[in-house]
């Protein structure tokens, strides 16, 4: 009876220290059971992943090679009129400059193709050319000389012309947010709006400056795009 007693007691013991063992490590050789199925998965997703990413590139080189045999790059030019153009690579904004007269420097931002409306339609309802008409953003700055206030303007270049959207006098004794950005362009006085229309004309901002930087933009969306593709692909490619 003795010897029972004290068998009872060692066996509760090892059967309880057996479940916790158990319970912190259910499947301690991942033979079989849950843990066995996530590492299988897991070993079936790492070889999926070879196969995912090479179909990626494998659409990526044959859009890079469809878009150079239908397109082919122009060098971008360096030189517009008076203006000095600078490209950017990478960045979807190009840069003009110029200077006019004794004091004034005029910079000009332009952004890619960024807005569009829809084209007027014939009376039988047929779209008149493109279905959309596209339109850049143009941000004027002309100042005289270093330290000086900017006169700047917001303009629109359409196919073959120039719309000024807003003019402001950015003061360079105030932040950004304390400038008062003015009234609407189209509310100004038709005599004021010619008047304005004129004066960036007179400095070379006029239509033909929008089929310009429509022409260039054209060259810069395909480039840029090509090179887009050419980064994405070399990322996935990197071990």
């Amino acid at each position: 009876m003795a010897m029972t007693r004290l068998i009872r007691p060692l066996r509760r013991t090892l059967i309880s220290s057996s479940k916790s063992v158990s319970q912190k490590n259910p499947n301690p050789l991942n033979l079989e059971g849950p843990v066995s199925t996530v590492t299988t998965r897991s070993y079936i997703s790492e070889m999926r992943k070879p196969a995912f990413e090479g179909n990626i590139l494998r659409l990526i080189r044959s859009e890079i090679q469809y878009e150079l045999e239908h397109f082919t790059p122009k060098q971008p030019v360096v030189k517009y009129d008076s203006f000095i153009v600078e490209n950017r690579p990478g960045e979807q904004w190009i840069s003009l400059k110029k200077k006019f007269g004794e004091k004034e420097e005029i910079k000009i931002e332009v952004t890619m193709f960024n807005g569009s409306v829809p084209v007027e339609k014939s009376d039988k309802g047929i779209p008149i050319g493109p279905d959309v008409e596209l339109h850049i953003t143009l941000i004027v700055n002309i100042s005289k000389g270093e330290g000086s206030d900017v006169l700047e303007f917001e303009c629109l270049a359409w196919p073959d012309s120039i719309e000024i959207v807003n003019v402001l006098v950015r003061w360079q004794d105030k932040k950004p947010d304390q400038h008062y950005m003015g009234p609407e362009f189209k509310d100004l006085d038709d005599e004021l709006q010619e008047s304005l229309y004129e004066f960036l004309e007179t400095r070379g901002i006029d239509d033909d400056l929008a089929i310009f930087v429509h022409e260039y933009m054209k060259n810069k969306d395909k480039t840029e795009f090509i090179r887009w593709m050419g980064t994405v692909r070399s990322f996935i490619e990197q071990k």
